[in-house]
């Protein structure tokens, strides 16, 4: 259990600890919960959240602004972003962000697929809301250019205003600030 991301060693032993003095069926239905998950959540094949249908809760539903597109990191970020209540548009789930330190380059995250959602057309406006770091802005300006490349003069780029601290990840930012930053958002300028 210590693998778990946020568990260390003395977490972990609590944990067993406390699953030693559990029932057989207590335990058994634990670790099914967990195959279960792993079965059932699939991700989204519009915006790549996390979901158990084809489609998640956000893009199939008709009160959403599917004009404006929130691009975010990852999972996490969409959960901190719903927290604020300050967000009615949708979402893409890029899966990680531009890192050649870390062998992560525009391939490996969901960058072709946001490009295709906006060159079919109805998205007036992309909400860049990545971290506040060298890798996001690194990001931020990829994603810029290949939708600029589009020609979409009608199209809005736009980032969350900087109230969010450099080098943070949006998950720990409080619910305040992060509602704020979206409300403030920015013309993405290259």
């Amino acid at each position: 259990m210590a693998s778990l991301p946020g568990v260390g060693k003395r977490t972990a032993l609590r944990l067993v600890l406390h699953l030693l003095r559990q029932s057989d069926g207590e335990v058994e239905a634990f670790a099914s919960a967990f195959t279960r998950l792993k079965k059932e959540i699939i991700y989204c094949r519009e915006c790549h959240n996390i979901s158990d249908t084809e489609l998640c809760p956000i893009c199939s539903s008709p009160r959403r602004d599917h004009s404006t597109i929130c691009v975010v990191e990852n999972v996490q970020d969409v959960m901190s972003i719903e927290n604020t209540g300050q967000y009615a548009g949708v979402y893409h789930v890029l899966g990680g962000i531009i890192s050649p330190m870390e062998g992560v380059g525009p391939k490996d995250i969901e960058t072709d697929s946001l490009v295709e959602r906006v060159a079919k057309g109805g998205v007036k406006e992309v909400i860049l809301a990545l971290p506040t770091t060298m890798e996001g802005d690194t990001t931020n300006f990829y994603i810029f250019r290949r939708l600029q490349n589009l020609g979409n003069t009608e199209l809005r780029i736009s980032q969350i205003a900087r109230g969010v601290a450099v080098g943070n990840q949006l998950e720990y930012t409080d619910e305040i600030t992060l509602g704020r930053s979206i409300v403030n958002r920015t013309e993405f300028k290259a």
